[in-house]
């Protein structure tokens, strides 16, 4: 019990890191959607971990209606994961997210089809997913990398990439980026 109000404490206090409206815990705690998500999917992942799978589902489905933000108790999440604004994300049961994650709404972390076994992605550190992106599959989004809004991601990213588009691919950095005075007539 100790270890689940810690976490809790930890996911109010990865809040203030990223969110600049984020006033105090009690706010935090009792007004953002990812809190009561994360509520919900810690316990239900608890259950489905002791094979306790439609109790663990009917847990998370109240989560679903509380916060507007699916996710399967079967996956995996790591320490420091904010869901932004939340409503509409999905995450599929074999999802993985690393440490430090920032999902936006309308995010899905999905599958492509009937796959058996492992059909979600796996999300790597500090990645920044923009609002409506969908990773699709068993693919690997690397640590660091930003998937821009709308996106729609297919195959692996590159550590610390960006990546924007449907389907997505990645962009690279401009080295020599023109000034606007310089087209001033």
């Amino acid at each position: 019990m100790i270890s689940f109000v810690r976490s809790i404490i930890e996911d109010i206090d990865s809040v203030f890191d990223r969110d600049p409206a984020a006033r105090n815990r009690l706010e935090v705690f009792l007004l953002y959607p990812h809190i009561k998500a994360m509520i919900a999917y810690k316990i239900s992942h608890n259950l489905y971990l002791k094979k306790r799978y439609f109790l663990a589902r009917w847990i998370s489905n109240i989560g679903r209606h509380r916060s507007g933000i699916e996710i399967h108790p079967g996956a995996t999440i790591g320490k420091g994961f904010f869901i932004d604004h939340g409503m509409g994300v999905v995450i599929g049961e074999t999802a993985v997210i690393g440490n430090n994650v920032t999902m936006f709404h309308g995010a899905t972390l999905g599958g492509t089809g009937n796959e058996k076994g492992k059909r979600h992605p796996t999300v790597g550190d500090n990645v920044t997913i923009g609002s409506s992106a969908k990773i699709l599959g068993n693919i690997y989004i690397a640590s660091g990398t930003r998937v821009g809004a709308n996106a729609v991601v297919l195959h692996d990213t590159r550590p610390n990439s960006t990546v924007v588009g449907i389907p997505a691919k990645e962009v690279t950095k401009v080295s020599n980026i023109i000034s606007l005075s310089e087209y001033a007539i």
